[in-house]
């Protein structure tokens, strides 16, 4: 998606500012002392130790470098200004520092390292600026996992759309497609789809972002299609083109001088949602891994044992976007055909399920190896439970709202998991409580839904 990946840049440039200070320190130190005070445990006899106004001159730098922009992507391809933010954060950040210097008398501070100091650290934002930008490039030209959006429209303007963003500077892009609207000219070169196969790529396309390119004497229009965009499970923008003189600052993104105006945005876009909840993946799955090992490694036994077929069940499921992504499980049923698995649902005294699979469903033991997907980013710990692609396409055409369970990363368990709606529930109940759990994640919410799992895993409804 187009706001995740400019999320991770964003993220990746601030993290590269934030270590400018310490670059910069280390230099204006190594030439006036000749020292590096990095790896100097005690500082020489005399000289104070610039851990400290590290410390402040990093923290104050932080808060002017936000002010400044300095860490937004589209000030990198900003034709003029750079240099000027660049010496005001400075001037800001170091008035601080000299201040601070000047009032504490625990220790003299050399006047010349912090002006060295401060003339690197313009030098490096500068440099650093221009690698990154070079840097985005490199990346751009090798069209590594570009991001594939539907734009809708054919007219010249989302001729010109598509073309700005083949071309664009910041993020590889790829166009799956143009909507064509009625009354609209044919204007473009590459599939055009008619307004009402919409529906057609709601599952299983790979499109990660829709942008509706109409001209600004049709987006009285938006209005009327915004409602059949929300069978894509994708995030919806819309372009604007208000002239160079009108800006609009709340909810726009700027993507190498494409504005858009975000429609229909998701948490699972934001910069908590993608690094902690990846973070929180990340660590709480490999620990649990390494925790369940002593678990793990019996079950496959008794699995290989008691049955013919392989340890591990593996089964094609909808995650995040719609994208179809290979799940694995600890395999509890006895082999079958593979349309069985896909088109039926698990019933009571099911006679496809084997000794030990009767006990590890029970038990949910079946689950553990979901955490493998868990570390490749196809699933998150918490999140609504992936569904075959079979009863998606099913539920998509009987439930309003189905596909916003895709927004969000899939999970291993969920808010309607542990209320109890799974299985061969109803539906209408488990889209319920998976929107709302979209509308209110936290990651003290996944905390709470992970504390009821554990204290209903052995009283698990539904679990055969």
């Amino acid at each position: 998606m187009i706001l995740s990946r400019l999320s991770y840049v964003r993220l990746y440039l601030r993290v590269l500012t934030l270590l400018l200070p310490a670059l910069s320190y280390f230099v204006a130190v190594k030439i006036r002392f000749g020292i590096n005070f990095f790896f100097s445990r005690t500082p020489p006899s005399g000289l104070p130790s610039y851990w400290g106004i590290l410390l402040l001159t990093t923290i104050v730098w932080a808060l002017s470098a936000e002010e400044a922009g300095c860490w937004n992507v589209d000030q990198l391809y900003s034709p003029a200004g750079k240099s000027q933010r660049l010496i005001e954060a400075l001037a800001f950040t170091y008035a601080i520092v000299m201040a601070a210097a000047f009032l504490y008398r625990g220790a003299s501070y050399s006047r010349i390292v912090i002006g060295i100091s401060a003339f690197a650290l313009f030098v490096f934002a500068t440099m650093a600026r221009v690698g990154f930008r070079v840097f985005l490039e490199f990346l751009r030209k090798r069209h590594k996992n570009p991001v594939r959006v539907l734009i809708v429209g054919t007219d010249r303007f989302a001729r010109r759309v598509a073309t700005s963003l083949e071309h664009g500077e910041v993020l590889s892009c790829r166009v799956a497609g143009f909507v064509h609207l009625p009354e609209q000219e044919v204007a473009v070169e590459g599939p055009v789809y008619e307004f009402d196969n919409i529906p057609k790529f709601a599952n299983g396309d790979s499109i990660t972002d829709v942008i509706v390119a109409l001209p600004p004497k049709r987006l009285s229009e938006v209005q009327k299609i915004s409602g059949s965009l929300e069978k894509l499970c994708a995030p919806t923008r819309v372009v604007i083109d208000l002239g160079e003189s009108v800006g609009i600052r709340n909810r726009l993104i700027n993507l190498g001088g494409i504005q858009m105006l975000d429609l229909r945005s998701t948490l699972a876009e934001t910069g908590s949602y993608l690094f902690q909840k990846r973070v929180f993946d990340v660590v709480g799955s490999t620990v649990f891994l390494l925790f369940t090992l002593p678990v793990t490694i019996p079950i496959a036994l008794a699995i290989k044992l008691t049955s013919r077929g392989p340890i591990f069940f593996v089964q094609d499921r909808v995650g995040l976007n719609g994208r179809v992504f290979r799940m694995i499980k600890f395999r509890t049923m006895k082999p079958g055909s593979r349309e069985e698995c896909d088109t039926r649902w698990t019933s009571p005294n099911d006679p496809r399920r084997t000794a030990v699979g009767t006990f590890l469903r029970r038990m949910n033991l079946d689950e553990l190896p979901q955490f493998l997907n868990v570390l490749t980013g196809d699933m998150s710990i918490v999140g609504p439970r992936p569904e075959r692609p079979h009863f998606v396409e099913r539920f998509l055409e009987q439930f309003d709202r189905y596909n916003a369970r895709h927004m969000f990363k899939v999970g291993i368990t969920g808010w309607a998991q542990v209320n109890g709606w799974r299985g061969d529930t109803s539906i209408a109940k488990r889209v319920e409580f998976d929107l709302y759990y979209l509308r209110n994640w936290s990651l003290t919410f996944d905390l709470q839904i992970i504390i009821m799992t554990f204290l209903r895993i052995f009283n698990s409804r539904n679990a055969y």
